[in-house]
This record gives C-alpha cells, sequence and structure tokens, in this order.
C-alpha cells in the first residue's frame, strides 16, 4: 500500500504484558479502533511506541501483525531511529523485508549533528531504500532542527515525500509550502497544533491521542477537510486538555493510561519508565476522567 501522507497517522502504542513481552492481542485491539475510525496509516515504533526500548525482532512482529490484520487497506511505517547510519541502513533493509510500506526517519540519535552531518545522514539512508520516506523534524525534543530550507537537499531524492513537523513553530508549515508547494506533504507532529496546522493547510496529523481517542482525532480532521470549522473547534476545545498529554516528556505513560481508560490499551511501559503512581497518577486521572464525562457524541 503505497503512503499518501495524508489524513491521520497514529503515532502506535506498543503494548507490554506485566511480564515485559509484546502484548500482540491488545496492539491489534487498538489498530482495529483506528481501522474503524478511518485512519489512513500507521506508524510502528515511533516515540510513543517506545522505540529505544523495542529490539529488532519486536519490530518485525509488530510490523507482520499490523500487516496482516490492515490486509493492505492502509499503509504500515515503521519508525527509524538509530545513532548510526550504518544501523539505520540495516534497519531500513529489514523494514523492507518485513513488508513496510514506508518509513519515518529521524535524525542522529545521541548526536546532534550539524547541518552537513544531518543532511548526509539522511541522503544516505534515502538512497539505501526505494521506500517512501517522511521525515521527522522535532528539534525541541532530539535538539537537530532540519529546517526548511535544508529541504532543497532532498528534492532531488523523490521518494522522500514528507514531511512530519515538530519544531513548535507554526510558521514552518507556510515556509515549507511557500518554498516548495505540494513537493512535500506536510503532517503536524504536535497534537496542541494540529488544528492550526491543518486550517493552514498542512496535509495530515501524526497524532498521539489518537492511541486513546481515534474518533474524536479522525472527526477533527474529516471537519476541516469539509469546512466544518466551527464543529472542528468545538471538539477541538474539549479535546484540548488531553491533547497537552501528547506534550509531556512522560507522554507514553500518560497517553497509555488514557488508552486504558477507553479500554483499547494498557498501562504497561518498558524499564525505565515506570507506571505512573502518586499526585501525578492522580492528576492525569482527573483530566483523563473529566474528559470522558463530557465527551462529546456526533453521528
Amino acid at each position: 500500500m503505497i503512503p499518501q501522507w495524508t489524513g491521520v497517522y497514529p503515532a502506535l502504542l506498543t503494548p507490554f504484558t506485566a511480564d515485559d513481552q509484546l502484548d500482540l492481542p491488545l496492539f491489534e485491539k487498538n489498530l482495529q479502533a483506528q481501522l474503524e475510525a478511518g485512519v489512513q496509516g500507521v506508524i510502528i515504533g515511533g516515540s510513543l511506541g517506545e522505540a529505544s526500548t523495542l529490539q529488532s525482532e519486536e519490530k518485525k512482529e509488530l510490523v507482520q501483525a499490523a500487516k496482516q490484520l490492515i490486509d493492505g487497506r492502509i499503509p504500515v511505517i515503521l519508525n527509524i531511529a538509530e545513532s548510526t547510519t550504518r544501523s539505520a541502513i540495516e534497519q531500513v533493509t529489514l523494514a523492507s523485508k518485513w513488508g513496510a510500506d514506508g518509513l519515518m526517519l529521524l535524525p542522529p540519535m545521541r548526536y546532534k549533528s550539524d547541518d552537513r552531518e544531518t543532511i548526509h545522514y539522511f541522503r544516505t539512508v534515502a538512497q539505501s531504500t526505494d521506500l517512501p520516506i517522511m521525515i521527522y523534524n522535532n528539534p525541541v525534543d532530539y535538539k537537530i532542527d532540519f529546517r526548511p530550507e535544508l529541504f532543497d537537499s532532498l528534492v532531488d531524492l523523490p521518494h522522500v515525500q514528507a514531511l512530519k513537523e515538530s519544531s513548535r513553530d507554526v510558521t514552518n508549515l507556510t515556509r515549507m509550502l511557500n518554498r516548495f508547494g505540494d513537493r512535500f506533504k506536510i503532517l503536524c507532529g504536535v497534537d496542541t497544533l494540529a488544528l492550526e496546522e491543518l486550517c493552514l493547510g498542512a496535509h495530515g496529523w501524526v497524532a498521539g491521542l489518537v492511541d486513546a481517542f481515534p474518533r474524536e482525532t479522525v472527526q477533527i480532521y474529516d471537519w476541516v477537510q469539509a469546512g466544518e470549522l466551527e464543529k472542528a473547534r468545538q471538539l477541538y476545545r474539549w479535546f484540548m486538555p488531553l491533547l497537552e498529554l501528547d506534550i509531556h516528556p512522560k507522554l507514553v505513560q500518560y497517553i497509555k493510561l488514557a488508552a486504558t481508560h477507553t479500554g483499547i490499551g494498557s498501562e504497561f511501559v518498558r524499564a525505565p519508565r515506570l507506571i505512573l503512581e502518586g499526585e501525578e497518577r492522580l492528576q492525569v486521572t482527573k483530566i483523563i476522567q473529566s474528559a470522558l464525562a463530557n465527551r462529546p457524541t456526533f453521528d
């Protein structure tokens, strides 16, 4: 399935069992909820998927489980988040063997590369595959800013097709569109900026709280596309306290707790992450329960 890089792409959670094994039945339950809501693609092994803790064999299991359940209806994207160019190329090669339909590519992990090094990394990895690629720009969390003008260096690579924009600078969207038109699809990667960026012309939304609230997430996207902006605004305002869970360092624990409350996830995380407790747990639970108590209904 060729990704079109439009619509809602959940950054899927990776469910674990109490004894720290992949919980594939729960993974499939959440994935089924995403399909029923109408998402246009899924991303495996992203930040929300606890990428840094996953073994290669586990990524294989997740990709293959998703491919079997989805059965060609939407594309399956694998996140590539490695420390070296060589290991990134190795992971890309495996992704292709496993049947991934596309890749989300982060800059080098654990080393703050300069512009020349980042360009070389992206080009070298991209030239090792013919799979469609979405570049992930998140300088807030990963300290490397792949600014709009740096995409000049990737224009000649036709399978580098999209940008997950998570810089928190909404004007980057317009800069990209002014500079490149529709050459690169742009997907908002920050839940709390999604409506704003969709209204400004973003092609899609790589979403986090969709893991707990798939119908609401897709509905906002659909209403924006249909020009039903007042409906989208009202739903977005209800959603905002939940969406803010996506921009916290403990977004994995927070969103897993939310997915537990909606019946399509569990709290189990992989160490060094730990399940929430104490006052922090109470505060996050209060946000989730308040939203559920006032959850909107729509056709």
